[in-house]
Parts: structure tokens; sequence; C-alpha cells
């Protein structure tokens, strides 16, 4: 069975599309969002609720504590077998999401690069995003032209490889080029215009705010999760930290928030634009809700998009 795939930038309405497309096509969705799998953090990493899912399951929901290791092996891992079973009931996956790391590796595989080091990640997490990347433009100058210099996950990634294999991460990248794809899909990238997006990330943060995103950090906080990696690199919990100590305002913690959403908006635009080239992209600012519905079904049922490789 083909499954179908929705991706795109942050507030761009991945989660409500697709619960109306499951819906619409007896569909069950599968997140390949990295933040979503940890248990406790919901407001922040805007986790539909309970009432939004409308009886439509979810997958690779809360399935970690935020202070466990969760890497892309063990999503491809979860993933496999969720597609399976949801296919097997006569049903059809939909995987939604924006980290385009797992898209990339459940539908090509994960490249042959050294598994997680851990143990050399905390260490480098321990830098600043400057004198990383500066590293990583030493060591593997073509791979650092493709990252920007604040996505540290992939950069720390890219250093992780080459400490441990002492083999510039970009030669892994350019071998998997040619891996055929693992599962008949078809593809689509939501965007919507920068001035639409902008509006809407502000409107989310104020939203997430006002459901009580301090009070859920603070409860993180008081579980004893501050020194978790996930604690210190996700977007909406790193900028109150400093808020729930009486570091800064909350005036200070929001604006933090959504500076740094707006920035993450704009890297995974770059990210989008290089590494799904053969997609569909749709402007889901020129769509009323059913034209949308009503044109993503026809192209997945019609197989007429020819999705290539996203490396």
């Amino acid at each position: 069975m083909k499954i179908l795939v929705i991706t795109g930038t942050t507030a761009t309405g991945k989660t409500e599309l697709s619960i109306q497309l499951a819906e619409k096509i007896n569909g069950e969705i599968i997140s390949a969002d990295s933040m979503m799998v940890y248990r406790y953090m919901d407001i922040g990493t805007a986790k539909p609720t309970e009432e939004e899912r409308r009886g439509i399951p979810h997958h690779l929901i809360d399935v970690v504590d935020p202070d466990n290791d969760f890497s892309v092996k063990e999503f491809v891992e979860m993933a496999d077998k969720k597609i399976e079973d949801i296919s097997k009931r006569g049903k059809i996956p939909i995987v939604v999401g924006g980290t385009w790391l797992y898209i990339q590796a459940l539908l090509y595989g994960l490249t042959d690069a050294p598994p997680t080091d851990w143990q050399t990640r905390k260490k480098l997490y321990e830098k600043d995003n400057k004198e990383l990347y500066s590293i990583l433009r030493e060591i593997d100058p073509e791979y650092a032209s493709k990252v920007h210099i604040n996505d540290k996950k992939r950069v720390i990634r890219a250093l992780e490889v080459y400490y441990t294999s002492g083999i510039p991460f970009s030669e892994y990248h350019k071998k998997h080029r040619f891996k055929e794809k693992r599962y008949s899909f078809t593809g689509f990238v939501l965007h919507r215009p920068k001035d639409e997006i902008i509006d809407r990330v502000e409107k989310r943060v104020d939203n997430m705010l006002e459901r009580g995103l301090a009070e859920e950090v603070k409860m993180l906080l008081d579980m004893g999760y501050e020194s978790s990696l996930t604690a210190k690199q996700a977007i909406g919990y790193k900028e109150l930290i400093p808020y729930i100590k009486g570091e800064i305002s909350l005036s200070q913690a929001r604006d933090d928030i959504i500076r740094n959403t707006k920035n993450f908006a704009k890297r995974q635009i770059r990210t989008f634009r290089s590494k799904f080239k053969n997609w569909e992209k749709i402007d889901v600012s020129s769509y009323t809700k059913q034209e949308l519905l009503d044109t993503i079904i026809k192209k997945y049922n019609s197989g007429g998009i020819k999705n290539e490789h996203t490396g």
C-alpha cells in the first residue's frame, strides 16, 4: 500500500490537515516530529490534544521520557512496524511532520554512517554554535555549506560521525543518494507566505503561553529534566527556563521563543527547498479547506507525482 507523506515548515497547518485527511481516506497518523516523541512535553511541541485528534489514532507520540535518548534508527524501526500494522488493517498510513531526517530515513533508509555516540554528542552540546560550526567547516566544508550555523543538531551529528569514523559526513551522504526508496509514497510539502507564517507563529506562541506553557516547563524542571539534552535544546522550553528561575521577564521569554521559532522556520524552508525538489509544493493559503483536501486526495489516488530521492 502506498503511504501519504505531509511535511512543511512549522505553523503551516500540517496537524489539522492530516486529521482531516485521515477522516476522509480512512487513515491513521504517524508523527515524524522529533519533539513529539517525548512525554510531558505537550503544549510546547504543539501536540494535538485528544479532542483535536477526533478519534484518529496518532502513533509515535509520547514514546520516551524527556531525559531518554531517541535516535533516527529507533524512529524508523517503530514507524516501520506501525506502517505494517496500519496497512494490514486496511487503513492508509499518513506520515506527518517537519523533521526531515526522520522522513528521509523512513523513505530511503539510514546512511551507513556510524551509530550515535552519546558520550561524544553530550560533550559537543556543551560548545556554542559558532565554535562547532567553525570546526565543521575545517573537517567537512562540503557538508558545512549545506547547514546553518544555528542548526546545532545536524552540525553535531556531522562532527560526531567524523570523530567516530574519521570520514566526513558528506561522504556518507553521497553514497546514500543511490539507495532505492523503501516505500511507495506520495509526498506533499506545505508552505505559506512569509508574512503569514510570522503571524501564525506569534499567535501560536501566545496561545501556548495562555494554555500554560510556562507551567509545563516548571513541571519538567520539578521532575528533574533540566539537564537533559531535550530540555536544553527544545524551542519553547529552553527560553522559559531563565524565566522560571527569575532571570528574565515573561515578555522577554515570549520574544525569544518567537524569534527562535521564526529562525527555525527559515532553516526548514531552506531544507525543504534543497531536499524535496520534486515533491508537490502546496501553498495552503491559496486553497479553501475543501479544495486542499480534494487536491491532495486526488493526487494521492492518481499516483501522478514523481517523488524522487530527497538526498
